[in-house]
């Protein structure tokens, strides 16, 4: 079994306000997302059931007609194939686990995540 520590996992640049590091199991995709302020992931779904542990700063989730601001602490759990943005109140690093693995972002098809 595979033992990884976060700052040997390289960091990925998306775009400047939006960086990852990855770590891709076989059933399961787990990810540091760090969001400067500002950050935009824009919207978008995917048939993978997603959990998000906001680690330090403030995000919030745009949802099914709502928002849900997180803090650190927080842990969100979003179903497979609802539509979801998300926007970076103030510097941030989230967890996020992800099943099953994100194969997309291991084709690299996330082209919505690298737009500035």
């Amino acid at each position: 079994m595979p033992l990884y520590a976060w700052e040997a996992i390289p960091l990925e640049e998306l775009n400047p306000l939006l960086a990852r590091k990855v770590i891709h199991g076989v059933q399961t995709t787990v990810a540091q997302i760090f969001l400067r302020a500002g950050a935009v992931v824009p919207e978008h779904q995917h048939r993978h059931e997603q959990t998000t542990l906001l680690q330090s700063g403030r995000i919030v989730f745009f949802l099914e007609g709502g928002e849900v601001t997180l803090v650190a602490g927080s842990v969100l759990n979003i179903p497979p194939h609802i539509p979801h943005k998300v926007v970076a109140l103030e510097d941030s690093v989230a967890v996020d686990v992800f099943s099953p693995t994100r194969d997309d972002w291991q084709r690299g098809d996330d082209a919505y995540l690298r737009q500035a």
